[in-house]
């Protein structure tokens, strides 16, 4: 497609015309190409930690399944978020790396859909899905001769039912409106991704509503959910306080740690694209947020759990033991 020679957004004589979402063309993403020693750099830093998120991630969904031990409510939980990173950047890291690598920058309009509904849909799946972990570390500590009758596997299906409705119902809501603004003529993106902060600001129209709607979701998908998490590590760590024993502490720290680290890392970027303020620098610190929480927490993920949980590292060590076994027989 052809783009307008009045391309940059504050150009004097620029014409603001409005386009709607029926137009068949789409959107430049601009990301760092201010900067295209970067670009590269990124490139190269992007496919490596995609490459290893897809190892990471696949592995413990295989360790989950075909290790007996490992058939419990924290795994479980564990090989849905490992799901849902393996989705999650799958949905955005091809664009990615095309963006990065060449000075072409465009996403069709169909794609730049698809992508925000999809980010929309699994980023706040993610954010009940740490809440429900949350929840299912805080009877494993404070009612742990009531875990097996609480946490049962029915349950387990539920609550990870109701972390993907809510996730696809977020995304049903807030995709239609923010895709239905009028974008300014020269529609360049300032972010690597299609997301609802970005094209908000791309919009020439009035986006009050969107606005507030993207308020009101950050309330419920984002600090509810986080308080929620800290309320419940807040009974924890009261409950690991009256424990006696120093083995049982280190325990107990050992299986909340692994998840609580997973929470800061996402909620601390999550919150920094979405909750910050409207100033060019803000925006420019916010690309480095969605570069993070996009492609950098998917691949801390399985590395923490793994490098933090006994369990883990030893059901991968059998994992090894029979592919030797099966080599040598």
């Amino acid at each position: 497609m052809r783009w307008s020679d009045n391309s940059h957004p504050s150009g004097s004589g620029q014409e603001r015309a409005m386009v709607n979402q029926s137009s068949p063309g789409g959107f430049l993403l601009l990301g760092f190409s201010a900067h295209p020693r970067l670009e590269r750099i990124l490139f190269v830093v992007v496919l490596i930690s995609y490459l290893l998120t897809l190892m990471g991630n696949t592995l413990i969904i295989l360790l989950s399944v075909l290790n007996p031990r490992l058939h419990s409510p924290m795994y479980f939980f564990l090989s849905n978020l490992s799901f849902l990173d393996l989705c999650f950047t799958t949905s955005c890291v091809p664009q990615m790396l095309v963006n990065l690598w060449g000075p072409k920058k465009t996403i069709s309009f169909l794609g730049c859909s698809v992508q925000l509904f999809i980010f929309l849909f699994l980023g706040t799946t993610e954010c009940i899905l740490l809440t429900v972990m949350a929840f299912d570390r805080y009877v494993a500590v404070c009612q742990p001769l009531h875990y097996a009758t609480i946490i049962h596997p029915r349950l387990c299906w539920r609550l990870a039912a109701v972390a993907w409705v809510i996730g696809l119902v977020e995304s049903v809501v807030q995709t239609p409106p923010t895709l239905q603004l009028p974008f300014c003529s020269h529609r360049q993106v300032d972010d690597f991704l299609c997301e609802v902060p970005a094209l908000i600001r791309l919009s020439c129209g009035d986006t009050t509503y969107n606005e507030i709607q993207m308020a009101i979701a950050s309330v419920f998908i984002l600090v509810v959910p986080l308080s929620l998490i800290l309320v419940s590590y807040g009974v924890i760590a009261r409950a690991v306080i009256r424990i006696n024993s120093e083995k049982g502490q280190r325990k107990v720290f050992g299986t909340c740690s692994s998840h609580l680290t997973v929470v800061t890392l996402f909620y601390s970027s999550v919150i920094a694209v979405y909750l910050q303020p409207k100033n060019p620098y803000a925006q420019e610190r916010g690309k480095f947020f969605s570069l993070f929480y996009a492609v950098g927490t998917p691949l801390l993920n399985p590395l923490i759990y793994t490098l933090r949980n006994k369990e883990v590292k030893r059901a991968f060590r059998r994992l090894l033991g029979k592919a030797r076994d099966s080599r040598k027989s």
